[in-house]
């Protein structure tokens, strides 16, 4: 694999990543916590990890791959930053809501309800088309698939408990992981 990919993967993880400690704040009043989320976030991270169990260190991707991870790492550099800032003192690890949550609607999250997972599956995306022989990508896409479902039911569970009528009325109008569409 030629050095470069290596430095296009790592840079574009990096710069996605970068967006989180500058906008988390923490919680402000008392916190409803589900650290159930926390077997999504190990899934997550399988499923990334994955990605790197092949011989990919004798790959040398097609120009097409390189242009396609390139796009991809940068919608998710921007989509992070977008939401991590726009989520601001909301933005945590842990699945939780505090006394004084607010339902974010605005920036990225009118257009999908969780534009970090969404920027998160780009970064995978992005990183198993360069490094990922087709099977290992498939089987660490459903497994990353599988815990951002594990985070995102949990998340929306506490949301309801929150917000109600008001967080439903969202979920029917906003698609779930990527725009326009609904089921996903």
């Amino acid at each position: 694999m030629p050095v470069y990919i290596y430095c296009l993967v790592a840079a574009g993880t990096i710069l996605w990543a970068s967006a989180f400690p500058v906008f988390r704040s923490g919680a402000h009043g008392a916190l409803t916590l589900d650290r159930r989320a926390r077997w999504g976030v190990a899934l997550q991270c399988v499923g990334y990890s994955m990605l790197w169990q092949g011989a990919f260190w004798k790959r040398r991707p097609e120009p097409w791959r390189v242009g396609l991870s390139m796009a991809l790492f940068a919608a998710a550099f921007l989509l992070s930053w977008a939401a991590a800032r726009t989520l601001g003192r909301h933005l945590r690890v842990d699945a939780a809501v505090d006394s004084g949550h607010q339902l974010v609607q605005s920036g990225p999250y009118r257009v999908v309800r969780h534009p970090i997972y969404t920027s998160m599956l780009a970064v995978v995306a992005a990183t198993g088309i360069l490094v990922a022989p087709l099977y290992l990508f498939i089987a660490g896409l459903l497994t990353f698939l599988v815990g951002t479902e594990i985070r995102m039911r949990l998340e929306e569970a506490l949301l309801v408990s929150r917000f109600g009528d008001q967080f439903r009325s969202y979920r029917r109008a906003v698609p779930r992981l990527i725009p326009f569409l609904k089921e996903l």
